[in-house]
């Protein structure tokens, strides 16, 4: 067994390698361009949702609070006429990206913890650099890819654009795994 403690560096060093590997790949390559689309009228749709001054959240239209309601003729008209919508609203103003960095790279960090606990509980010190690398960077692919999947299943957003992370997230297990693999404790 190998300590969490025993492979800070690692879980640093893969946390940090990600971040820009991720900052890269989204500032340059443009493969997730498309993952969006533009509204059509959107300025119409803007100025009418402005009006109703809508709070930031997740909304779901029609929405029923029950199956009671969910089962009412008038939530069925609402459905069968659509459109039927699940959103996000943000605030009002320059998205800044310090935040959502910072919770990123942390994000990262935890990935990289859980990363070291799995691989740590699996492997021994001086372990087959070829073994860490699979058990490292197949927790850090369930960590950055998986859970994507339920947002295309459930939220019905767009396959290509899941995929296109999960992509992503398989770079970023292999970078991990590497990590790991490399500064793996010795004997």
């Amino acid at each position: 067994m190998v300590s969490i403690i025993s492979l800070w560096l690692p879980i640093l060093l893969s946390a940090v390698a990600v971040f820009i590997i991720s900052s890269l790949i989204h500032m340059f390559l443009g493969y997730h361009k498309n993952d969006f689309e533009k509204l059509p009228s959107e300025d119409q749709v803007m100025n009418d949702l402005g009006k109703s001054n809508i709070s930031p959240g997740d909304y779901m239209m029609p929405y029923c609070t029950d199956n009671k309601e969910r089962q009412s003729q008038e939530f069925k008209d609402k459905v069968n006429k659509g459109p039927i919508m699940m959103m996000t609203v943000l605030p009002a103003g320059q998205m800044g990206m310090a935040s959502s960095m910072i919770l990123w790279f942390i994000y990262s960090v935890i990935i990289g913890i859980f990363a070291a606990y799995i691989a740590g509980h699996a492997l021994v010190p001086g372990a087959d650099y070829l073994a860490v690398f699979r058990f490292a960077g197949c927790t850090a692919f369930v960590g950055y890819s998986l859970a994507l999947m339920q947002n295309s299943i459930w939220f019905k957003k767009k396959w290509s654009a899941t995929v296109k992370s999960m992509f992503d997230g398989l770079i970023y297990a292999f970078i991990t795994a590497g990590f790991f693999g490399w500064l793996w404790p010795v004997v």
